[in-house]
């Protein structure tokens, strides 16, 4: 990561990435590009540099806000149109913990409205294009955040992953994508989707970037109460929550049935350090591209080459993965989206004659047909009449997935799965589809029910020059030892 020193000005960094945005602007990446702040900000780590002042870890770095982290710099739009105008009146936690570092916003990104979709073709500012095909999608949520990188404009970008929102745009553009494990990183001040599946992270080109944001930012929050203590940052590393799991060893050779996998408290970064790792049976069939099937394969023979072990795992809950999480999820955001009404803030209907109407039309002009329909079904399983048949089935479904990752924790030290069953598609493709656009997160969702960080890596590309991306998925606060693995595969 490039930072700013004597020789190399904040300044010039900020200078060369709003060059960058404004000659990649055709590709939607952003919503909001803020250059007089960004340049404002830079002059000043410049003058504390010359004094010799601590500027912070992340000093003069330029990144990419998606535009659902509040800040009081431009709208926060979420990309929704029912949130135009809105200027928020504090700072997600977030963005307070990189800016103090020296981090440098030099724009917002673009997104699904509200963070609903999987390529960011739901935005009230239309789509964002991939990075290596202007014919296909960015992928999504995420899609702004996720090209922004993978074009070099910016060092890193934030992003936010519900269901695989961080990790499918980071596949389809050949870069680094982490969803942490839930609570690592607060969410004060993020526009809520889902709040028990948000998950705030980071885009980078290399996994050494992504370990140095994941210790500024990581760490409890007393303004959000699902936090976690800061483990990240702790001298023995990432520590697992899966109980049945026994203290780290330097080698799973002769290891028998498993019954003392490493963990991710102390895992080395070594070559002689052999890991186990799990391949789900269910995620490699003929329902997944070829391309993806290949790319699987390969990193498997690499990872056996290196001298770590594959197994394969039998994860038989995860097929109510997609059903539960598309039950509960539009039943979180129906009660999240309940305050966004035209009173308070943002936008407002001009054709409301009273209070009933003004609710109905700003929300009817306000709201993308996705936020409509994911407002309607999470209405419907929560109704009288259908909470038991499937709201509650949906959560007990959650349960079992949880288990099944305990489960497979206990075999194996990390899970190597496809972020997605397909590479990222053509625009239009799927956007009148809602069943085809949903199906494309079926690997990626069951990681943000049952909390567990997935790190999405470049895996190459297909004959046609798409990009491909595998995820790496550990048990429970093993965050630093998935990056510490990558570093090792990199």
């Amino acid at each position: 990561m490039k930072i700013a020193n004597k020789k190399v000005t904040a300044e010039r960094l900020v200078k060369d990435a709003l060059a960058k945005a404004k000659h990649f602007e055709d590709y939607h990446i952003f919503t909001f590009i803020d250059e007089e702040g960004a340049l404002k900000r830079a002059r000043e780590i410049d003058a504390k540099i010359a004094k010799g002042e601590d500027v912070g870890r992340l000093a003069g770095v330029p990144y990419a806000l998606k535009d659902n982290f509040l800040s009081p710099r431009g709208e926060t739009t979420a990309s929704a149109h029912i949130l135009e105008g809105f200027t928020a009146p504090v700072t997600a936690t977030s963005v307070k913990k990189l800016e103090d570092e020296g981090a440098i916003m030099i724009g917002r990104t673009n997104l699904d409205a509200f963070a609903h979709g999987s390529s960011t073709e739901n935005s009230y500012f239309g789509p964002t294009l991939n990075s290596h095909d202007r014919e296909r999608v960015a992928g999504g949520s995420s899609g702004g955040s996720a090209v922004a990188v993978a074009l070099d404009i910016v060092e890193f970008a934030t992003g936010t992953d519900t269901g695989g929102s961080i990790r499918q745009p980071a596949s389809f553009n050949g870069i680094y994508g982490l969803k942490p494990t839930y609570g690592t990183i607060s969410r004060y001040g993020v526009v809520a989707m889902a709040s028990s599946t948000d998950c705030i992270g980071f885009f980078t080109k290399t996994p050494e970037d992504m370990d140095l944001l994941m210790s500024v930012a990581s760490g409890q929050d007393p303004k959000d109460m699902t936090t976690l203590p800061d483990y990240y940052n702790t001298e023995a590393g990432a520590k697992s929550d899966n109980s049945r799991l026994a203290p780290s060893r330097p080698s799973l050779r002769g290891s028998g049935a498993h019954s003392a996998p490493v963990v991710a408290d102390g895992l080395e970064s070594s070559d002689s350090c052999t890991r186990t790792i799990g391949i789900i049976k269910e995620f490699d069939n003929e329902s997944v591209h070829p391309e993806i099937r290949r790319a699987l394969k390969e990193k498997c023979e690499l990872l056996k080459k290196k001298g770590h072990e594959i197994v394969e795992l039998e994860m038989p809950a995860l097929k109510y993965g997609l059903a539960a999480y598309y039950i509960l999820v539009p039943a979180e955001v129906a009660s999240n989206l309940s305050r966004h009404d035209g009173v308070r803030y943002g936008f407002r209907s001009d054709k409301a004659v009273d209070v009933d109407s003004m609710y109905g039309e700003t929300r009817s002009e306000g709201f993308m047909p996705e936020n409509k329909r994911r407002i309607m079904i999470g209405n419907f399983v929560l109704s009288s009449g259908f909470y038991d048949a499937y709201f509650l089935k949906a959560a007990k479904a959650r349960t079992l997935i949880v288990e099944e990752y305990a489960k497979a924790f206990s075999k194996c030290d990390f899970i190597l799965t496809p972020v997605s069953p397909n590479p990222a598609f053509k625009l239009g493709e799927k956007v009148d589809d809602p069943v085809a656009m949903y199906l494309e997160d079926v690997m990626s969702v069951s990681l943000n029910l049952a909390g567990v960080p997935g790190l999405a890596i470049p895996a190459g590309e297909t004959p046609e020059g798409i990009s491909l991306g595998l995820q790496l998925v550990g048990p429970r606060r093993s965050d630093k030892a998935l990056l510490e693995f990558a570093k090792e595969l990199e």
